[in-house]
C-alpha cells in the first residue's frame, strides 16, 4: 500500500483503468472516485497498511483532529503527533490487532488535535485482506464520543417513544397517512400498530378528522405550533363510536440531508385526556347550575305571585339546559282529573316561560305519553325521537316542533302529585342524561312548591 500525500488516497486500493484499453470519455479514475467517496462521508475515516502506515485520511478526520491529509498520510501510526507517547504503543497494538480478527472492533482512544487539545473518539476498526487473502491493512472509522453518544441517545429516545412511551406517538407522512405508530397510539386509535399504517385518518375517525388534518397541514406549511392543542374526535370502533379528547403536540419533520429543509411529515404526540375533560366539564356544569339555582331562589323570593315565582325558576333552569319547557297541571274536571297546559315557552322560538292564556282545556295526550308515564310513576321519564322521525314526533306529543329530546319530571308537594314539567331539546343537542334528571327534579321541586302555594292562596276551587 504505497502512500499518496497529494490526494489522501493510494492507487493500491483500486484504480479501475486498464492500461491496455483507452479509458472512456466519461469514466472517473478509481482513485479520484474513492477520494470523493471518502471525503463525502459523515464519519472520520483513516486506513493503515500492514505496517501501520497511514494510507487514507478524509475531510471529517481533518475536521475533528485538525491534521490535513497531506500531513497525515504516510506517517507511521499516531505516535508523536496524534496521540501521547505514553499511549502510542497501546493504540497501535489495538488498531493493528484487528487485522487478525474477524468482524469489527470498537475502541475508545484519547487523540491529540493539531492545536494541542485532546479529544476522546470512539473507533470502529476492521481488517483489510489482500487478493491473496492475507492481512493487508486496517481501516478505522471514528467520531467524537459526545457526538456518538448524542446519536445513540437520539436512537434510544426514538426507540423508547415507539415502544414504552406513556403517550401516543404517530409519524404522519405528507399525504397525512400514519407511517409509524407506537403501542399507546394503536390502542387509542382502536387498531393494531401495523393495521393503522398507510390508512387515511378518515377511516379511523368519524368526527373531528377535519380539525386533525387541518392541524397537520398547518404544521407542514408553517411549522410546529407554540402550544399543545385539545382535539375532540369520535372514533369508529367494533364496540361503536367513542368520543375522545386528545391533548396533541405537533413537530414538523425535515430531512437533515437536504440543503434546504424538505418536509418528511409530522410527528404527532398526544395523550387521551377524555376523563379529565369530562370531569372538568361536569364540575363547570354543576357550578353553573348551582349558581342559576341560587339566582332563581333570590329572584323568586321577590315575586308576589307564586306562579310568577314558578316561571322564574323555569327561566333560570332553561339557560344551558333545554330549549323549551312546558308545565301541565292536574285539574279536576267533569270527566275526572286531567292534565291541563298551564305554563309554556313560545313554540316557534326560545323565550320566557309564561302562563298559557285561555281556559282549563285538557291536553290531548295519547296513552303512553311520557308526561302521563311520569305522573303514573311519580318519577322522571326520558324520551328521544327515533332516527328520521322529523317534526312529526314532537307534534304528535303536543310539543314545540323540532323537539327531539324530552325529560318529564313530576311535580309533587305535601305528598300530592300536582302535575308534570317537561324540558325539551332540539335535535342538534345531546339527549338528557342521568345528571340532567337530578337537576330537573330539583327544579321541579321548587316549581311544585310555588304551584302549591298559588293554589292555596287562590282558594279551594283553584
Amino acid at each position: 500500500m504505497s502512500a499518496s500525500r497529494s490526494t489522501g488516497t493510494t492507487d493500491a486500493l483500486g484504480p479501475d483503468e486498464d492500461p491496455g484499453r483507452e479509458p472512456s470519455a466519461t469514466a472517473i479514475p478509481g482513485s479520484r472516485l474513492l477520494a470523493a467517496l471518502l471525503d463525502g462521508m459523515d464519519a472520520a475515516l483513516c486506513a493503515f497498511d500492514a505496517h501501520g502506515t497511514i494510507t487514507h485520511w478524509n475531510r471529517e478526520a481533518e475536521r475533528i483532529l485538525g491534521w490535513t491529509a497531506a500531513e497525515a498520510v504516510g506517517r507511521r501510526g499516531f505516535a508523536g503527533w496524534a496521540v501521547r507517547s505514553a499511549d502510542a504503543g497501546d493504540v497501535r497494538r489495538r488498531l493493528l490487532a484487528v487485522m487478525d480478527a474477524s468482524g469489527r472492533q470498537v475502541d475508545e482512544f484519547a487523540l491529540l488535535r493539531k492545536d494541542g487539545g485532546r479529544v476522546l473518539v470512539r473507533t470502529q476498526s476492521s481488517g483489510v485482506r489482500g487478493e491473496d487473502g492475507k492481512p493487508a491493512g486496517v481501516y478505522c472509522a471514528f467520531s467524537e464520543v459526545h457526538a456518538q453518544i448524542d446519536l445513540e441517545r437520539s436512537i434510544a429516545l426514538s426507540e423508547a417513544l415507539f415502544e414504552d412511551a406513556s403517550w401516543g406517538v404517530v409519524l404522519v407522512d405528507v399525504d397525512l397517512r400514519p407511517t409509524v405508530a407506537n403501542a399507546y397510539a394503536a390502542r387509542a386509535l382502536g387498531g393494531g400498530r401495523t393495521a393503522l399504517l398507510g390508512r387515511p385518518l378518515g377511516e379511523l375517525i368519524v368526527q373531528g378528522v377535519e380539525d386533525l388534518e387541518g392541524a397537520l397541514q398547518h404544521v407542514l406549511a408553517e411549522g410546529s405550533p407554540a402550544a399543545p392543542a385539545e382535539l375532540w374526535v369520535t372514533l369508529r370502533t367494533p364496540e361503536g363510536d367513542r368520543r375522545r379528547c386528545w391533548r396533541s403536540g405537533f413537530l414538523r419533520l425535515a430531512s437533515p440531508l437536504a440543503e434546504e429543509p424538505v418536509p418528511l411529515g409530522v410527528g404527532w404526540l398526544f395523550r387521551d385526556i377524555t376523563a379529565a375533560k369530562l370531569a372538568e366539564q361536569d364540575a363547570d356544569r354543576v357550578r353553573f347550575r348551582a349558581n342559576q339555582s341560587h339566582r332563581a331562589a333570590r329572584q323568586a323570593a321577590e315575586c308576589e305571585d307564586p306562579m310568577e315565582a314558578a316561571t322564574t325558576a323555569l327561566d333560570y333552569a332553561l339557560a344551558g339546559f333545554a330549549d323549551h319547557a312546558v308545565v301541565d297541571l292536574l285539574v279536576d274536571l267533569v270527566a275526572g282529573e286531567r292534565l291541563v297546559r298551564a305554563v309554556a315557552t313560545p313554540s316557534d322560538a326560545p323565550g320566557p316561560c309564561l302562563p298559557v292564556p285561555g281556559g282549563p282545556l285538557p291536553v290531548r295526550y295519547a296513552p303512553g305519553h311520557p308526561a302521563l308515564q311520569s305522573v303514573e310513576r311519580t318519577g322522571s321519564v326520558r324520551a328521544a325521537a327515533p332516527a328520521g322521525a322529523g317534526v312529526a314526533w314532537a307534534v304528535e306529543r303536543q310539543w314545540p316542533g323540532g323537539s327531539a329530546h324530552a325529560l318529564c319530571a313530576v311535580l309533587r308537594s305535601r305528598g300530592r302529585t300536582l302535575g308534570v314539567v317537561t324540558f325539551l331539546r332540539a335535535a342538534n343537542r345531546g339527549a338528557f342524561e342521568r345528571p340532567d334528571v337530578t337537576y330537573a327534579e330539583s327544579v321541579a321541586a321548587r316549581v311544585a312548591a310555588a304551584v302549591d302555594l298559588a293554589r292555596l292562596t287562590a282558594g279551594p276551587d283553584a
